[in-house]
């Protein structure tokens, strides 16, 4: 079984993120004007940047559709982007063929019901341990951490290592 995950780990190219409940904590927060705010975390944005600088592509794919969202997928680089939609699966395979990667070569990562299509057709599935019970069963991989809390960093340090890719990632880091 952990041979089993560990190959699919290593096959990842594309690595599909829903946002709520994994890149974020899941709540949904307003200012006092009804703007909506949403807290990331950097570790999460920098394991990002790291898995980009060694060729694993990131794509988000999420419900909502809100500026705050927008804003933090432009300032990490991340080209594939797509708000607003709860049907994610055939935007996922769109993605992949947008990427030039085969699904059984993507990654996804999410938390709730409307998660499990993508998850179905990943060759890898990851999720938060604090995932909807249904989600976390039918993932391949569970991070310790939260959604929002660094649960994004652990999925592609967990990748990187699998690939034997982590050490050379980091050392562009360390000049």
């Amino acid at each position: 079984m952990v041979e089993d995950v560990l190959e699919m780990a290593r096959k990842v190219k594309l690595l599909v993120l829903d946002v709520d409940g994994v890149l974020t904590d899941g709540g949904l927060y307003y200012d006092a004007n009804g703007m909506a705010m949403k807290r990331f975390n950097v570790h999460d944005g920098f394991g990002i940047k790291l898995a980009q600088s060694v060729g694993i592509e990131i794509g988000v794919i999420t419900g909502l559709d809100q500026e705050p969202v927008a804003r933090r997928v432009k300032e990490l680089g991340i080209t594939h982007y797509y708000p607003g939609n709860h049907k994610k699966l055939p935007l996922f395979l769109e993605m992949c063929e947008k990427a030039g990667v085969a699904p059984s070569d993507a990654a996804f990562m999410g938390d709730d019901w409307i998660d499990l299509g993508v998850m179905r057709a990943a060759g890898f599935a990851m999720s938060v341990p604090n995932g909807l019970p249904e989600v976390v069963e039918a993932a391949d991989w569970v991070s310790t951490r939260h959604g929002g809390h660094g649960a994004v960093r652990e999925a592609i340090s967990f990748i990187m290592k699998a690939k034997g890719i982590e050490a050379e990632a980091l050392k562009q880091w360390e000049e």
